[in-house]
């Protein structure tokens, strides 16, 4: 008699996520690293490095938004558990090869910044823009980019429209080629890292504007927006927005010498007070190429500062925050040992759970918004 398997993403879950969820952190371990023997090299594990720590040492693969788009699109394997959140799982989705399977163990594990970009709002802005005569509908006139930290609907977005998604490592690249074929750029989702990236360019603050989208022509008058070279989305990083300057200066005081490093993402007066600003990849660079005895206070996640003050001290180092009371990417914290143990148990059962899928026309523009990003220098 022959038997009809169904397809793994039909059959029924048998492993109920609330089983594992009252289980202790240190019960995970043996059963995650049995789970990534039985898959194999059917699984890879990409983590964010604003991943707690029980979970990031299960990754192959960790990294900034930027290096895990380009893992995703590298890897060959069957399933793609992603330990970030739901913007990071869409586009390697996006990216992935015909038949992988995209997981993401936690779906309430989202980002604040990327829900202040909703898909209505942006196209209703474009609009505006399209009625006073900045643009037409094709994006002749504003190029449109977006940060990595967005839905796969604002990446099909500014893709379709001739724009392009950037990161924290590659603004800088993205505004140049931006530039190249318009005079004007819209911004999304957040405020800060195009701000800081507009001014380290020479472009004056008041050459850039703030549309914000719950007031009538986003706040801004018409004449400012035609002068205007950069069209700011009012939207910023829930973590990076608390670091204050009076940090700085506080930081500076308590500790003679220390160097202040900060993420862009954090406020345009931090920024101008620090003596660094990169991406994430870039704060470890600048502080893995610092001498023995230096000292960094960094101005971004807590889970990832408290990781790099954990294995730069072995080089004598200081690396601690720059605000004591700690910033915790709380959507990013939601992904527990539980919930990737569920995920990979699942897998090895056949089950499917959770998995990101982005609509095939989504897809499309998004695919070339992400490819001209991979494509710059």
């Amino acid at each position: 008699m022959s038997t009809t398997i169904a397809p793994l993403e039909e059959r029924s879950v048998s492993c109920s996520l609330d089983n594992y969820l009252v289980l202790p952190d240190n019960t995970m371990d043996a059963r995650i690293a049995a789970a990534r023997r039985e898959l194999g090299s059917r699984a890879v594990v990409l983590g964010h490095h604003y991943q707690r720590d029980e979970v990031i040492r299960f990754a192959d693969f960790r990294g900034d938004s930027y290096k895990l788009a380009q893992e995703a699109a590298r890897t060959r394997a069957e399933y793609i558990v992603f330990c970030g959140v739901h913007f990071m799982a869409e586009s390697a989705d996006v990216l992935g090869r015909p038949g992988q399977k995209v997981i993401l163990p936690d779906l309430n594990a989202g980002c604040s910044m990327a829900d202040m970009a909703e898909i209505g709002q942006v196209e209703s802005c474009w609009e505006q823009l399209v009625s006073l005569g900045l643009t037409d509908e094709l994006g002749r006139g504003i190029t449109p980019l977006t940060y990595m930290n967005s839905t796969a609907a604002i990446k099909a977005f500014c893709g379709e429209r001739g724009g392009l998604v950037c990161t924290s490592s590659n603004a800088p690249a993205a505004f140049k080629w931006a530039f190249e074929r318009n005079e004007k750029i819209l911004f999304l989702p957040d405020q800060h890292l195009g701000r800081n990236t507009a001014f380290a360019m020479g472009i004056p603050l008041e050459e850039c504007v703030v549309w914000d989208p719950f007031m009538i022509g986003g706040g801004v008058d018409p004449a400012r927006l035609r002068r205007a070279k950069v069209i700011l989305w009012k939207g910023h990083c829930s973590v990076h927005q608390r670091f204050l300057p009076e940090h700085v200066d506080r930081v500076r005081a308590q500790y003679p010498g220390i160097k202040v490093i900060v993420h862009p993402e954090c406020r345009w007066e931090v920024c101008q007070k620090a003596d660094g600003v990169g991406s994430t990849e870039g704060l470890i660079k600048m502080i893995a190429a610092a001498p023995a005895g230096s000292k960094f206070a960094v101005g971004t996640e807590i889970h990832l500062v408290n990781r790099m003050g954990k294995e730069f001290a072995k080089e004598s180092k200081m690396v601690i925050t720059l605000d004591e009371s700690g910033c915790l990417c709380t959507t990013m914290f939601r992904i527990s040992p539980q919930h990737l143990c569920w995920a990979l148990e699942n897998l090895t059962q056949g089950n499917v759970v959770n998995r990101i899928q982005v609509p095939d026309d989504v897809k499309y523009w998004s695919r070339v918004a992400l490819d001209r990003m991979l494509e710059i220098r």
